[in-house]
């Protein structure tokens, strides 16, 4: 199987800063983009960064001008520096890639998932 490892939640303070890492298998063979989402306790998973390979990247609306995606496309890695955290950022954050992985001899592309990581900012 192919799940993603994040890391990097915790609890902060409004304002503070967190920073999220998140590391592909060794069985991803191809990465055409990377991303992170988001999830709050009765809401829907919703987009909070993307980056493609050639490193563009797309922010939410919402989280623009404080986070900040990059991606080491060799390592496969991916990461998200959150600066100015409101507590409306409180969500389990989850890391998704765009990808090939070699499973059981055979190449399979699609979406692939991270198990989240907590992130809780206090007012």
């Amino acid at each position: 199987q192919v799940q993603l490892v994040e890391s990097g939640g915790g609890l902060v303070q409004a304002g503070g800063s967190l920073r999220l890492s998140c590391a592909a298998p060794g069985n991803i063979v191809t990465v055409n983009a990377m991303g992170w989402y988001r999830q709050a306790p009765g809401k829907q998973r919703e987009l909070v960064a993307t980056i493609s390979g050639g490193g563009t990247t797309i922010y939410s609306d919402s989280v623009k001008g404080r986070f900040t995606i990059s991606m080491d496309n060799a390592k496969h890695t991916v990461a998200l520096q959150m600066n100015s955290l409101k507590p409306e950022d409180t969500a389990v954050y989850y890391c998704n890639a765009h990808a090939v992985a070699m499973i059981a001899g055979w190449k399979s592309g699609r979406d692939y998932w991270g198990q989240g990581t907590q992130v809780i900012v206090s007012s």
